[in-house]
């Protein structure tokens, strides 16, 4: 902290007196006044300067810190805001363990997940991930996610569904921001899933009869980056023991300190050789083995896991 005005202009006289005191002999009186008035004037002068300097370098430190956290509650209310799309309570459906977590890697993120209940037996999953990061990217996604929880209320056609989103989201984006998602739909009486990937990371379906890990591979572009959507609907059969898990890029990006990514490869085995774990549990292990995995890197993306298990016959 620079020294305040008082002190300042007390040392000033200082200064002036030892001018006085130690410099050269003056011709007369009247020079020695002159000049000893001159250095009064030459360090008044430098010391307002400096004071002015620094009044208005505290001035502006002031503004930046009241902007800094002026932001950062903004940022924590849009934080608050995207949290209110995420699910807070699981729905009940007999035969369906459901776990799901969204980590962002800021305050505030792109990825989104949600579990919809149709009916008693039909559940609607989506999972979703924003091109970008920060606030413009949790703006994208919070749209995305009011729009699919307006289309998910019921049974409706998929296709139809991917479509209005898309044409929703190009509207505001022009296609320069996209959303890449993967919306499915799961029925525990006929043991069935519908799904649309739309430029996402496939799903990955461990079959518990036959120990392998399906990618559900992307079947049609991200959403919004083209102003018309072709996609397909894929269906498969689901049986007891068989567990879903979607994720984002945040999990098969992440890094060790060598640059060596996570990986599908490393993904697939661990639900492989956890497959007998519950949906929350098979969720923690993901988390956990990709945390320690890039544990002195750190995410540099959001991460998001939600993750399907089929009891049926425990129903």
């Amino acid at each position: 902290m620079f020294l305040r005005s008082k002190i300042s202009y007390g040392l000033i006289v200082v200064c002036v007196f030892l001018h006085d005191l130690f410099g050269a002999s003056y011709p007369s009186p009247q020079a020695r006044i002159t000049h000893n008035l001159t250095a009064l004037a030459g360090f008044t002068f430098v010391v307002y300067v400096i004071q002015r300097y620094v009044k208005e370098r505290e001035l502006l430190d002031k503004a930046i810190r009241e902007q800094r956290d002026q932001l950062l509650q903004d940022v924590e209310l849009a934080a608050q805001v995207q949290r209110m799309f995420l699910p807070i309570h699981r729905p009940s459906i007999p035969g369906l363990e459901i776990a799901g977590m969204m980590q962002p890697a800021r305050g505030v993120g792109g990825d989104y997940y949600d579990y919809i209940p149709i009916d008693d037996h039909t559940i609607k999953i989506v999972i979703a991930d924003v091109a970008g990061k920060g606030v413009p990217a949790a703006l994208l996604m919070s749209a995305t996610a009011a729009a699919v929880q307006l289309e998910a209320t019921e049974k409706q056609d998929m296709l139809a569904v991917v479509g209005r989103l898309n044409s929703a989201i190009h509207s505001v984006s022009d296609g320069g921001r996209y959303v890449t998602l993967v919306l499915a739909d799961i029925d525990a009486r006929s043991r069935s899933l519908r799904y649309v990937n739309c430029g996402h990371n496939p799903a990955l379906l461990y079959q518990a009869k036959t120990r392998d890990v399906i990618p559900m591979n992307s079947s049609c572009p991200p959403v919004g980056m083209f102003s018309a959507e072709a996609c397909e609907i894929s269906r498969t059969d689901l049986a007891d023991g068989d567990t879903l898990v979607l994720y984002t890029d945040g999990i098969t990006e992440a890094e060790n300190p060598e640059g060596e990514e996570f990986g599908m490869e490393r993904l697939s085995a661990l639900i492989r050789d956890n497959h007998m774990l519950s949906a929350d549990g098979m969720m923690n292990r993901i988390l956990e083995s990709v945390t320690d995995f890039s544990r002195e890197v750190g995410f540099n993306d959001d991460v998001t896991i939600l993750v399907v298990k089929c009891n049926f016959d425990g129903a």
